[in-house]
């Protein structure tokens, strides 16, 4: 039996995942396995650069497909007009989407004392119900689910139904501690979350954090960042710039609304100081095409690893929807918040919680 495997779909679950493995006795570490879903992420040359620094006895990389690239589930997907007719095809997509992505799964994860999945409402969670695997969840990205509860949000209407034929009879899928074989779901803070479920367990991230050694958090930043030289010079040099201000992109809205928001964004508080940019790993948007007056930091390194850097400090950090409790490199935070997407697209579209 091996110990453990953690299947990340993002830059941030695979942060995540070192703290973890980091906070373990010496002696525990480097027999995890890492498994780099492709699904939602390039991760580049990430693999390489984790398997170079040793933490993990294997890192793989996961073909994980998503239901539309399976032409013959899409009949599942088709509204027919009633509870009944709709929950019989989902139980049928629950399975042939589990049974269809079974080829791609690079591992046996029956073979794995404890299996840690972020994202489970993607293929892998659906696979790890269908094969009856127990395995842990964990929250998408920090405090996600204070704002967007995709369980719920994803079966408003019957959830309680949705929900039961999910967690007691295994019939369909419901993510994040819904699932008859989650074992539980870790959140870092279970009390800000309007609709906790009794699955979840508080695991504080900041924590992990604080434990680290300095030797730890330098094998980090060898793993994550792509060119360690190049974000150091760039940190010395904006360390010469008084009232620098981070504003850090989200991937929101569609691609124009995106542009207008961070283009008014930085034009606002460039009246304040110097505008940097830090592009959120799964933003699509070209900013260093689009931006390039801005100073910008590598998108693939999560805004948490700039706290490893004493030298970095900024005046104010500005997020619209990112939760910035983690932020210990900045004077003054500020999150905008849902008041302010209201003015670019419907209220709706960022509201689901007020939804459910």
């Amino acid at each position: 039996m091996k110990e453990r495997i953690y299947v990340c779909h993002t830059y941030y679950h695979v942060y995540v995942t070192f703290l973890k493995e980091l906070n373990l006795p010496r002696e525990k570490r480097g027999q995890a396995t890492l498994l780099l879903s492709r699904m939602s992420i390039d991760f580049e040359r990430l693999k390489e650069r984790v398997e170079a620094v040793g933490l993990f006895g294997q890192v793989l990389e996961y073909d994980e497909k998503r239901g539309d690239f399976f032409p013959e589930l899409a009949k599942y997907n088709q509204d027919k007009g009633n509870i009944v007719s709709n929950m019989l095809s989902r139980i049928k997509y629950t399975k042939k989407l589990a049974k269809l992505n079974a080829p791609y799964v690079p591992v046996d994860f029956r073979e794995y004392g404890d299996i840690y999945v972020f994202c489970d409402s993607d293929p892998v969670g659906y696979y790890l119900n269908w094969k009856r695997i127990p395995y842990h969840a964990l929250e998408d990205g920090l405090n996600c689910l204070v704002y967007f509860d995709a369980a719920r949000y994803d079966n408003r209407g019957h959830f309680g139904l949705k929900a039961f034929f999910s967690r007691q009879l295994n019939l369909v899928f419901v993510q994040n501690g819904y699932g008859k074989y989650c074992i539980d779901m870790e959140v870092n803070d279970i009390g800000a979350i309007p609709h906790p479920c009794p699955r979840y367990i508080e695991v504080p991230r900041q924590p992990l954090v604080d434990r680290l050694e300095e030797e730890d958090k330098d094998m980090i930043l060898r793993a994550f960042i792509r060119n360690k030289e190049e974000l150091e010079r760039q940190i010395a040099d904006s360390s010469q710039v008084a009232d620098k201000i981070l504003i850090l992109t989200e991937p929101l809205c569609s691609l124009e609304v995106r542009e207008r928001i961070f283009r008014d964004l930085t034009e606002a508080y460039s009246k304040e100081g110097t505008v940097f940019l830090k592009p959120h790993p799964r933003d699509e948007l070209d900013y260093r095409k689009l931006f390039p007056e801005y100073p910008q930091f590598d998108a693939t390194v999560p805004m948490e690893m700039l706290n490893f850097f004493p030298g970095l400090t900024f005046r104010k950090v500005v997020s619209v929807l990112t939760e910035t409790r983690a932020i210990q490199f900045a004077e003054e935070v500020v999150k905008l918040g849902p008041d302010f997407l209201d003015k670019y697209e419907d209220p709706e579209i960022h509201r689901q919680n007020e939804m459910i």
